[in-house]
C-alpha cells in the first residue's frame, strides 16, 4: 500500500497525468469542433438553398426579419451581391436592415446602400442619401469624398467643389481635387471659346505643375503651336502616347531637336533622322528596323496607386478614384494602319 501511494507522489506519474489529461482535452476540442463546423455548414446550406433562385423582394423581407442570420451576416450577403453586380439584390438587403427598429450602424448601412446606388448609376439616390447622411453626420469623410464623385459622374462641378470646402476643414488633402474639377468644369463649359480654355488651362499647369496629361492632351487637339510653347521636355515620358499620335504637321522641330528622349521618339515613328539609337528598347528596335518591318507602338495606361491596368487613357482611376496616377506603358505592335500594299516585311 505505501508502495503506492509513492507511486502517486512520484513527479513522473504526475507528469503522465498531466499530459494524458492534455491529449483528453485536445482530442475531445478537436472532435466537438468537427461536429460544431458540420452542423454550422448543415445550417448553412439549409439557408442557402433558399437563394438558389433569387428571392422577391417580399421573401427578402421575410428572410430579414425572420432573424436566422445576423444583421453583419445580411452585409456580408449584400457585400457579396454588389461584387458580383448584381445591385438590386444589395440595395434591397440594406433597405431591410435599415427598416429594423433598434439599428446601432444606421449610418454605416446608409453610407454603403449610397455607395451601392452610386456604383448601380442610381446617381440621384445615392446623392440624396449621402446628403441625408451629411445631415445627421456632417464631419463624415467618407460620405463627403463619394459624394464628390458623385456629384463629378453628374457633372454638377460647382456642387463638387462646395464638398472640398469641409474636406479641407477636415484635414483632407484637396488640392489635386481642387485643380482637378476646375480643369473638368472650365473644360465642360461651352460658354468658354477654346482660345480663353487653353489660356486658363495653361495659367491652372503653370501654377502646379500637376494635371498635365489631362491639360495637353486638351492643349495638343485645339492648339498644338501653344502646347509645344508651354511644353515641358521633363513630360516627355508621361505623355509619350500623345507625341507619339501627333499629326506630323502639329510637330516642333525647334523642342524636339533639344531633347534626346524626343529625338528618339520621331526617330523610331519616322519623321526625322537625329538618332541612331535609343535606351529605350521599342525605339531601339524600330530606329534599326526603320523601313524593313510593319511595326508600331501600342499603349496601355496604369494606375501608380491601385496598379489597374487599362486600355485608355484616364484622368480619374475608376479603380480607386485616384487623380493624376495615370503611368504609359507601350509594346511593339503590328501596324495594322499601314498600306498593306508597301513592301515591307510583317511583325510578328
Amino acid at each position: 500500500m505505501n508502495i503506492f501511494f509513492l507511486e502517486f507522489r512520484d513527479p513522473l506519474f504526475s507528469i503522465i497525468v498531466f499530459f494524458a489529461l492534455i491529449f483528453i482535452i485536445t482530442f475531445l476540442s478537436y472532435w466537438w469542433g468537427r461536429y460544431k463546423r458540420k452542423e454550422d455548414y448543415k445550417h448553412l446550406d439549409r439557408f442557402l438553398k433558399q437563394f438558389r433562385s433569387l428571392p422577391t423582394q417580399d421573401e427578402l423581407k421575410e428572410l430579414v426579419s425572420r432573424g436566422e442570420l445576423s444583421q453583419k451576416s445580411w452585409m456580408l450577403l449584400a457585400a457579396s451581391y454588389s461584387k458580383s453586380g448584381n445591385y438590386e439584390k444589395s440595395i434591397d438587403i440594406y433597405n431591410e436592415i435599415l427598416k429594423q427598429p433598434d439599428n446601432k450602424e444606421q449610418i454605416e448601412i446608409m453610407y454603403l446602400l449610397g455607395k451601392t446606388y452610386f456604383k448601380a448609376g442610381f446617381l440621384e439616390r445615392s446623392k440624396q442619401i449621402f446628403l441625408e447622411i451629411l445631415r445627421k453626420n456632417p464631419r463624415t469623410p467618407q460620405a463627403l469624398e463619394t459624394l464628390l464623385l458623385v456629384y463629378e459622374y453628374m457633372r454638377d462641378y460647382k456642387s463638387a467643389l462646395e464638398v472640398l470646402e469641409p474636406l479641407d476643414e477636415l484635414k483632407k488633402d484637396v488640392t489635386c481635387d481642387t485643380l482637378y474639377l476646375k480643369a473638368l468644369e472650365l473644360l465642360n463649359n461651352a460658354a468658354v471659346d477654346s482660345q480663353e480654355k487653353t489660356e486658363k488651362l495653361i495659367e491652372l499647369y503653370l501654377k502646379s505643375r500637376r494635371m498635365s496629361y489631362m491639360i495637353f492632351e486638351y492643349l495638343f487637339r485645339v492648339n498644338p503651336k501653344l502646347a509645344w510653347e508651354h511644353f515641358d521636355s521633363s513630360e516627355s515620358e508621361n505623355l509619350v502616347d500623345l507625341l507619339w499620335n501627333l499629326p506630323t504637321d502639329s510637330l516642333n522641330m525647334d523642342v524636339i531637336s533639344s531633347s534626346s528622349y524626343l529625338r528618339e521618339l520621331y526617330t523610331a515613328r519616322g519623321d526625322i533622322n537625329l538618332s541612331l539609337k535609343s535606351s529605350v528598347f521599342e525605339f531601339d528596335a524600330l530606329i534599326n528596323l526603320r523601313g524593313k518591318t510593319n511595326a508600331t507602338l501600342s499603349f496601355e495606361y496604369i494606375c501608380s496607386s491601385c496598379k489597374q491596368l487599362y486600355p485608355f487613357a484616364f484622368h480619374r482611376c475608376s479603380s480607386c478614384h485616384s487623380i493624376d496616377t495615370i503611368n504609359v506603358e507601350f509594346s511593339l505592335t503590328k501596324d495594322y494602319h499601314r498600306d498593306f500594299g508597301e513592301e515591307s516585311n510583317s511583325f510578328q
